[in-house]
């Protein structure tokens, strides 16, 4: 039996050992030449999927809500407005702040909105966002894999896997933007605690990594914080280690002291969304344990409940290649004196794995199928650390059976999820197979070779699967047009003012097809009015405003129902105004093939008719042009009216002595707040959710001041000052101490 490789250092001095390799400025150098080469290589892989897809990185919710809002906000923060919080025009989608997907307190997404505007391709800066991200995720799980005492080449090995994971891939990273920089920040926030923990980093810059994870705007990004927090808690009780346990704890709590500046407002918001918040298990986007075992198996399909029926169409389980076939011959018993270095990453693992087994909704997390990455992590690090030591070669026979028996229950597995794919099942098992012995024979020529085989054969695997599997077809392929003059020649001043559509996407795909020469001619859907520069009724939620939803049909991506259209005009009980009056429409947009038959309506004339689309436009102006007053009631005279997105600002001066009302072209978000001279006024929600003022009978004329602020916001900065300041106040010690020793 071979035994472990003296390089690995012997068991239970791994801390003794690294900070030795760390002196040597040579070593040094040698591990920042091999975390570059993985950042590299993982940069130049992550380009593979868009040889066969060019908007790979362009699909689904990267199309329809994240890049075309990145752009916006973009936009926004160029012209000097920040922080932005709520969109008015953009009706369900327009609060930034409960939405909370799009971090506007995370200076990285802040810098990435900004480059998102300089470009004149949004499937572009898909691609170059995508692929920072995953090759910071491939960095930050190489320095992890390090800071437990594997080696280089093996910590470079999990590094260039783990960012092409089933789930990271074809869902994080091809759609899902928030979930890749949730998962991304995970290692670093792991890696800094520990070494600041261990006396190893200034606090400071755990504390800022960590609010990184948290301001992201995913919420796995705070779980991810709160379960690496409670493994290293349990790693230094473990070990006895009480001051790094007693920093941890700190640390942990001052990171938390900054979520409820990003969540406060999603929970004082969801009443009056559809966002459910509970625990129940539907069977949406669950894993079963025989999916994790086949893990390795490239073409294994988890039959899971998903959005377009049972059973996925991309690996989404598969984690890496090699990770169980060369189970047989790794020494686990390197593993046994370091069982308690481990506890950390045994315990994120292990949670998890229980939470991807677990029920389809969880409080506010939703679909465990997307934690199966954060599993990977933790069984990245052992795995990194058995693959620093030589492969064991004894009983050959005996192990090449056991990777063969592997390898045939990955295919079988495979095979019963999916047997209509029988070839490509077994096209694969004999490439893994195959690259299998490769690694083998590579690694008796040493470490370079063996690394080079593993990455190599991340790469053909990575090849093989977008071959077969070259788009992610579970979720919804939009084909928007994603030239940003493309998108404005097409709309930009044909839908004028506040644009009311009424179309469905599924109607669009039976009739004319979804891209830029079918559907995409007349309508589009979700956030992608916004590149265009057209203030769009339409836009992408996943909270939702259920008065407004339910008046409109709407749902998420702004597919409406043919009722929609009666809906626009019925009479709304403000003096003859409807709803199209209250809600400032100037132009609305019908699919002739969801309601037939469109003519022009008092005030209004047909603007364009061409077989897919009705345009309608108003014959007048609306009144009030600088503002977002819909409504007002007779006696009430309106002098000035003058918005400002979170705010409204009118003159009025009152005709009567009645009671009087305002109603204004916003939703009733809770958080809006109306005065009259500085005298606090009712706010109410009107029909389809819309904001109503009421003045009381015989009140003066004067001032109108309307103003939201997301629910918790003053509470989320507090809370989120004091995290700062106790970080600082830590950092300070913290270097104050290790001066007195250096000066000791």
């Amino acid at each position: 039996m071979a035994a472990p490789s003296t390089a690995a250092g012997a068991a239970g001095d791994s801390e003794r050992r690294r900070a030795a390799t760390t002196s040597s400025p040579q070593r040094r150098g040698r591990g920042v030449l091999t975390a570059a080469v993985v950042c590299v290589t993982v940069a130049v892989l992550a380009q593979l999927p868009l040889v066969g897809n060019r908007v790979f990185y362009y699909w689904d919710d990267s199309s329809s809500q994240f890049l075309p809002m990145w752009y916006r906000l973009g936009q926004d923060l160029a012209h000097g407005h920040w922080p932005p919080l709520l969109a008015p025009e953009s009706w369900m989608g327009g609060n930034i702040a409960a939405e909370a997907l799009f971090g506007t307190y995370n200076p990285v997404n802040l810098a990435n909105y900004l480059l998102t505007a300089a470009l004149p391709d949004l499937a572009v800066a898909a691609a170059l966002i995508k692929t920072e991200f995953l090759v910071l995720l491939a960095l930050g799980t190489y320095l992890l894999c390090r800071e437990y005492g594997a080696l280089r080449h093996a910590s470079a090995a999990m590094a260039i896997a783990l960012p092409f994971a089933g789930m990271t891939l074809y869902f994080d990273a091809s759609a899902w933007a928030a979930g890749l920089m949730a998962f991304t920040y995970t290692p670093y926030v792991w890696w800094a605690v520990r070494r600041a923990a261990s006396g190893r980093l200034n606090p400071l810059w755990a504390f800022l990594i960590g609010a990184l994870a948290v301001t992201c705007g995913n919420p796995y990004g705070l779980l991810g914080v709160g379960v690496v927090v409670i493994a290293l808690l349990a790693e230094f009780a473990v070990r006895r280690q009480w001051p790094a346990w007693r920093l941890t704890l700190v640390l942990g709590v001052l990171i938390g002291l900054v979520a409820p500046l990003v969540y406060l407002p999603l929970l004082g918001t969801a009443p009056v969304t559809w966002r459910e918040i509970g625990t129940v298990n539907s069977g949406f986007l669950t894993l079963s344990a025989s999916d994790v075992l086949g893990s390795s198996s490239p073409t294994l399909l988890p039959p899971t409940r998903i959005f377009t029926g049972f059973g996925t169409a991309v690996p989404a389980a598969y984690f890496a290649w090699f990770t169980l076939p060369l189970l047989p011959w790794l020494d686990f018993r390197v593993l046994k004196p370091r069982l308690r270095l481990l506890t950390g990453a045994f315990v994120v693992a292990g949670v998890y794995l229980l939470l991807t087994l677990g029920p389809s909704n969880l409080w506010m997390f939703r679909w465990p199928f997307r934690l199966a990455e954060y599993c990977y992590l933790g069984f990245a690090v052992p795995l990194a650390i058995l693959l620093s030591t030589r492969l064991l070669t004894t009983h050959f026979r005996v192990r090449a059976a056991g990777s063969a028996a592997i390898l045939l229950a990955g295919a079988y597995l495979a095979w019963a999820a999916s047997p209509q794919r029988w070839a490509a099942h077994l096209g694969a098992l004999c490439l893994v197979a195959a690259l299998t012995a490769a690694a083998l024979w590579a690694h008796e020529r040493g470490r370079n070779h063996f690394t080079g085989a593993l990455a190599a054969g991340t790469a053909a695997v990575l090849g093989l699967q977008l071959g077969l599997f070259p788009a992610n077809v579970n979720l919804t392929q939009f084909r928007f047009p994603h030239s940003v003059q493309d998108l404005k020649s097409r709309f930009a001043g044909r839908y004028t003012g506040e644009t009311f559509q009424i179309a469905s996407i599924d109607v669009a795909r039976d009739t004319v097809g979804l891209h830029p020469g079918g559907a995409w001619r007349d309508f589009l859907f979700g956030n992608a009015y916004l590149p265009a520069g057209v203030d769009s009724v339409v836009s992408y939620s996943g909270m939702g405003f259920k008065d407004f939803s339910d008046t409109f049909c709407f749902n998420n991506s702004g597919s409406a129902c043919p009722d929609a259209y009666s809906a626009l005009w019925r009479p709304t009980g403000f003096g003859e105004a409807s709803l199209a009056d209250l809600m400032r429409v100037e132009t609305v947009v019908v699919q002739d093939a969801l309601v037939p038959g469109v003519s022009a309506r008092p005030g209004w004339h047909v603007a364009e008719k061409d077989g897919v689309a009705t345009v309608l436009r108003r014959d007048h102006p609306v009144p009030w042009p600088a503002g977002r007053l819909g409504w007002a009631s007779p006696d009430l005279l309106v002098l000035t009216d003058r918005s400002g997105g979170r705010q409204e600002t009118l003159s009025v001066t009152s005709r009567g002595d009645g009671p009087r009302q305002l109603v204004f072209a916003r939703l009733a978000w809770p958080g809006y707040r109306a005065e009259l001279n500085g005298k606090e006024l009712p706010v109410t929600t009107g029909p389809a959710g819309l904001v109503v003022v009421r003045l009381p009978a015989g009140s003066p004329g004067g001032q109108v001041t309307l103003h939201w602020t997301p629910p918790g916001l003053l509470t989320g900065f507090v809370f989120a000052a004091v995290g700062a300041l106790g970080a600082l106040l830590l950092g300070a010690w913290s270097a104050g101490l290790l001066f007195r020793r250096r000066e000791d």
